[in-house]
């Protein structure tokens, strides 16, 4: 496996740093770095955790060229650089509270439940604020635990940027897969369709009835893409070798939300190395103009209407003012 940090990899460019990353040989893992600086979404870090990780499990080696960039500061603090067993000489340690969640690697509830408890406070949000984020980190861990056996777990971490007023999250694992999971109760054949049925409300891979089972409504990813669309900000989902993102709504537009994310303004990348597992990222804008409870509200509307109108060409459409 190799890997390379740029000098810049957010959601919006991110295609470059999946395009160069080489997954073969899990039980060897060569990282190397940008020389002068180097700003990255924390799904990047995630990335780059699970499959030190995943060396370690293997009993691998990790070969990592020497850091020389600014950048190992914010490293060091995430958790990234002690994950690649590198040195990190005398860093002085700085309080993380209001500005980022280091990596942190997540098995069970009961994990989850300490993560959220303790990352609330550390991101320094109002109650109106605090909950997107528990309910993106929650739903998207749990994912992990229902869908994907993933021998590492759930590798999540956060970033808030006080400048834009936003928080960045990336949740990663080594797991099954959207394909394996979805053709547990669907016939599909590819990575792409996979994925278009996972981010489809009331598609599971837990059964194949319309609406998802019992205590899986099929909505999840729906309504996180949903949250993120309603925010005019970027949402990834990687599995294979195709990657889904959803791209920014102009403020000069309404957001809509539709029940296919390909109504939405995406791109499909397809032919990316292939990623044994799953990896989202997403952008929280805390610029909010509507109450959590409303806009979930919305987004359950959207939800049940596709789910009445399932079979039908067109769906209706909720319109956010």
């Amino acid at each position: 496996m190799k890997l390379h940090f740029p000098n810049s990899a957010f959601l919006g460019n991110i295609d470059s740093f999946l395009r160069s990353i080489e997954t073969q040989d899990d039980q060897t893992l060569e990282v190397t770095f940008n020389k002068h600086w180097m700003s990255l979404h924390p799904v990047v870090l995630c990335m780059a955790y699970s499959l030190a990780i995943q060396a370690k499990q293997q009993h691998g080696k990790i070969h990592s060229e020497p850091l020389e960039a600014v950048s190992k500061h914010y490293l060091e603090r995430m958790g990234l650089l002690q994950a690649l067993s590198m040195e990190t000489g005398h860093i002085q340690a700085h309080e993380s509270s209001g500005r980022f969640i280091p990596l942190t690697q997540i098995y069970d509830s009961d994990q989850l439940g300490n993560f959220i408890t303790e990352m609330i406070p550390l991101l320094h949000t109002p109650p109106n604020q605090a909950d997107p984020i528990k309910y993106v980190v929650s739903e998207l861990v749990r994912n992990v635990f229902e869908h994907a056996d993933s021998p590492i777990g759930g590798i999540v971490c956060a970033q808030f940027f006080k400048k834009s007023n936003r928080v960045s999250i990336g949740v990663v694992d080594r797991g099954n897969g959207i394909l394996k999971s979805i053709q547990r109760s669907h016939l599909v054949d590819t990575d792409t369709e996979a994925i278009r049925l996972a981010l489809t409300p009331g598609v599971t891979g837990l059964t194949s009835n319309v609406g998802g089972a019992e205590l899986n409504a099929g909505a999840g990813l729906f309504f996180i893409k949903s949250i993120a669309k309603i925010n005019r900000d970027f949402f990834l989902l990687y599995s294979g070798s195709t990657m889904y993102k959803l791209l920014k709504t102009p403020q000069t537009k309404p957001a809509k939300l539709f029940s296919s994310p390909l109504d939405d303004k995406h791109s499909f990348v397809e032919q990316l190395p292939y990623w044994k597992g799953t990896v989202v990222g997403i952008d929280l804008s805390l610029e909010r103009t509507q109450s959590f409870d409303s806009l979930l509200d919305l987004i359950r509307g959207v939800y049940r209407l596709d789910i009445k109108e399932k079979g039908k060409e067109k769906f209706k459409q909720a319109r956010f003012i």
